[in-house]
């Protein structure tokens, strides 16, 4: 039997059976069906049922007769590598990058950039996502930490369940907040008519909550600092649509309007902060804003001059 493991990065409250077709494209749902129904897929080491909601955190043990593994392809991507050591691997993504590969995206990702650069990288999550702890939207930028060892990506992922990990974002939304900073609790789940997208619902939601900072105002625009407490997907965009303050950019919940005729949302990751999973000590990383960002920014306070 060929065993598969999955640590469950983000809680967007789908089905297992459904979770585990989207991570492991080779197989179908009514097939992942039967493999729950013969008990050979355990979550946190208990059987559970087809329409068990998966939580951020869960760890997923699957075993199936191996099926024919895609082969992922090393390529020669430039990486901003910002810091690395035994255990880890702090990558700079740039906007419009996947993190790992998909049905229809198999090269091109960061994880092909990774197996060409990084020597070894944690086996948990398998041949699609090795050593991804945590992600960031293809056209969000910014700072993820990729676990080079088995040991480390466990104790990331312990960390990042617990709230541990530190994720603090720079973004331009829509109109000008009155408050200068604010927190919004609001449930998020997937979208009742469109699967694609998250929305703010009551029904099959899960808890998230974002703290927001206004760094600066502009004609029509605010400049925020926002830190997550929660990590559900897409949750600072949902957010901020749901406040009707969507992010500039956004092709999906802000309808795309601007008047720079950006289509990726201005969404910058520029902290990141954590215990280290060998020394336990502490360690914060930073990064500037980049090129695309500080343009806009640029427009915007030559206006107000």
């Amino acid at each position: 039997m060929n065993i598969i493991e999955i640590y469950v990065d983000e809680d967007d409250g789908e089905r297992l059976d459904s979770y585990i077709a989207r991570e492991i494209d080779e197989v179908s749902r009514s097939f992942v069906q039967k493999l729950i129904k013969e008990g050979l897929v355990l979550v946190n080491e208990k059987h559970v049922k087809a329409s068990y909601t998966v939580n951020e955190g869960d760890y997923i043990k699957i075993e199936f007769p191996k099926p024919k593994r895609l082969e992922i392809i090393p390529e020669d991507i430039p990486l901003d590598i910002v810091f690395q050591d035994q255990d880890l691997v702090i990558i700079n993504k740039p906007q419009d990058m996947v993190v790992h590969p998909a049905p229809g995206n198999y090269s091109g990702t960061l994880v092909n950039g990774l197996l060409f650069h990084i020597d070894t990288l944690s086996s948990i999550n398998g041949i699609i996502r090795p050593g991804i702890v945590h992600r960031l939207d293809k056209d969000t930028s910014g700072l993820l930490v990729v676990a080079k060892n088995d040991s480390a990506h466990r104790f990331l992922s312990e960390e990042l369940k617990n709230r541990r990990i530190k994720r603090n974002y720079i973004c331009l939304v829509h109109g000008i907040l009155k408050n200068d900073e604010g927190t919004i609790d609001a449930p998020i789940g997937r979208h009742p008519k469109d699967r694609k997208k998250m929305a703010v619902v009551n029904k099959n939601s899960k808890e998230a909550i974002t703290h927001y900072k206004v760094l600066d105002r502009y004609d029509n625009y605010t400049l925020l600092e926002v830190s997550l407490e929660t990590g559900r997907t897409h949750q600072i965009r949902v957010h901020m649509a749901y406040i009707n303050y969507p992010i500039v950019g956004d092709p999906i919940y802000s309808k795309g309007k601007n008047e720079f005729g950006l289509d990726k949302q201005m969404l910058h990751a520029y902290k990141l902060g954590f215990i280290h999973p060998s020394t336990k000590e502490y360690m914060e990383f930073k990064t500037d804003l980049p090129l695309y960002f500080k343009n806009i920014i640029g427009i915007l306070e030559n206006k107000r001059k």
